[in-house]
């Protein structure tokens, strides 16, 4: 029986019987035992030592810094200490990624307009990075010491009591055996040595030791929030290079759709009315010579005339179908599924129109949708539903081709998905090969 490696069968293709064992254990009992919790702990124990080495660093440096001020020193000595703070931000986000499979990427880098030591030193006392990086270091001090008390005491007792049993009689009692003194004098003592005490102090262990995962994981929880909001790239940040990656898609955009309208005027309309203007040419040099003839190629001009207008037509619509303007999506689908190749059910449960640039969205992802069917699905029916979701408008498409839709490689899905992405929409394309194909685009109602 073939699977993959990491469910339950080894790289060589044999079933690994430790694995499944441990796998039936119940999460409370397996946790203690997994690589998870080691990896937790060990970032709480690391955590101490570098915390009080980066805080040390950073209010020394920065008390320096703000005392020399009064002279061109302290500028210089700020800007170290800030750009130190940001290299031990490295540092912590690599071991947060390590130890914690925190999936954090790092800040924007410095913007510099000049290059030079004044350039670079503005540039570190202007970036709202560096100071979140100082914050950070303040803040993870005391943080990071109460957590490694707390971790390590419950981890220390836990393992210490649960073994209990294996170590009692190494302390020496009154009498010969062995046992804990709890508390007691020279005359009243009490220790846990008779077998009904020892297993409650080994059950307590066994308490302590299976909350102690679960107690690391809360404490790791805030390190993860302290590395992630102060370590790593800013919010607004973030957005303003989602935006301008989201402008590099409209105007790429726009110019492959200035370029088809091209190509489709070059090609199509004005190859035919070229033709036209020589064939009425020769047309009128033939009226007085072979009228029979000229009439003949007049109506052949014709049907080149209908036939170009047919083309500006569709072209015209494919900028932006009148309909869609008059009507609203519900007509302007509606006649895009008459064109398709296979028969479309249309279904539209809209209370409003959307914004004129999300409702035109939606009607060229539909469009291209269809035209994929047409050509590539092999489909004998499909359908369009479109409906809204609070503030979100909801597309789908389905048929019930051959499937093997696909979103990557270059694709035309793969354009249309960064079109949507532009306007923060989303498209999810389910494709099994043999089919069916259900391809669903969420726009945002508003753009």
């Amino acid at each position: 029986m073939a699977t993959e490696y990491g469910q339950g069968y080894g790289p060589h293709g044999t079933f690994d019987l430790d694995e499944r064992r441990r796998r039936r254990l119940p999460t409370a009992l397996r946790a203690p035992l997994e690589a998870r919790h080691w990896r937790e702990f060990g970032y709480v124990l690391l955590s101490l030592p570098i915390s009080i080495l980066l805080f040390t660093y950073a209010v020394t440096m920065v008390s320096l810094g703000a005392g020399l001020l009064i002279t061109f020193l302290g500028v210089p000595v700020l800007a170290c200490a800030l750009a130190g703070c940001r290299g031990f931000g490295a540092l912590e986000r690599a071991r947060a990624r390590r130890l914690l499979d925190l999936d954090i990427a790092d800040p924007e880098p410095l913007r510099m307009k000049k290059n030079g030591p004044m350039a670079w030193m503005g540039a570190v006392l202007k970036s709202g990075t560096s100071w979140r990086h100082l914050l950070y270091a303040v803040l993870h001090f005391p943080w990071a010491v109460f957590s490694f008390v707390v971790a390590l005491n419950f981890w220390a007792y836990g393992w210490a009591l649960l073994t209990y049993p294996l170590w009692f009689w190494l302390f020496p009692m009154y009498g010969g055996g062995g046992g804990l003194q709890l508390y007691g004098d020279e005359h009243h003592r009490i220790y846990l040595d008779n077998p009904f005490e020892i297993t409650v102090t080994a059950l307590i262990g066994l308490l302590f030791t299976l909350a102690t995962p679960w107690i690391v994981r809360a404490l790791t929880l805030v390190d993860r929030l302290l590395v992630h909001g102060l370590l790593g790239p800013s919010t607004l940040a973030t957005r303003v290079v989602e935006l301008e990656s989201d402008r590099g898609v409209v105007v790429d955009t726009a110019a492959a759709d200035l370029r088809r309208i091209e190509r489709d005027l070059h090609d199509g309309a004005q190859a035919r009315l070229v033709a036209l203007a020589m064939d009425l040419g020769l047309a009128k040099e033939k009226l007085t010579e072979d009228p029979q003839a000229a009439a003949r190629m007049v109506g052949e001009a014709h049907g080149e005339v209908k036939t170009a207008l047919q083309e500006l037509r569709d072209l015209a619509r494919g900028i932006h179908p009148a309909v869609l303007t008059d009507r609203g999506l519900d007509a302007a689908l509606s006649s895009v599924a008459s064109r398709c190749t296979v028969p479309v059910q249309v279904d539209v449960d809209l209370p409003a129109r959307p914004a004129a640039a999300i409702e035109g969205i939606a009607y060229f992802t539909v469009s291209e949708l269809l035209q994929n069917i047409s050509k590539h699905a092999k489909a004998t029916w499909a359908a369009v539903d479109v409906w809204r979701v609070e503030n979100r408008l909801m597309l789908q498409v389905v048929d019930n081709g051959v499937g093997g839709a696909d979103a990557s490689g270059g694709s035309g899905l793969a354009g249309l998905a960064g079109r949507l992405d532009a306007v923060d929409g989303i498209l999810v394309v389910d494709s099994p090969a043999g089919g069916p194909t259900r391809i669903t685009a969420e726009l945002p109602w508003r753009g």
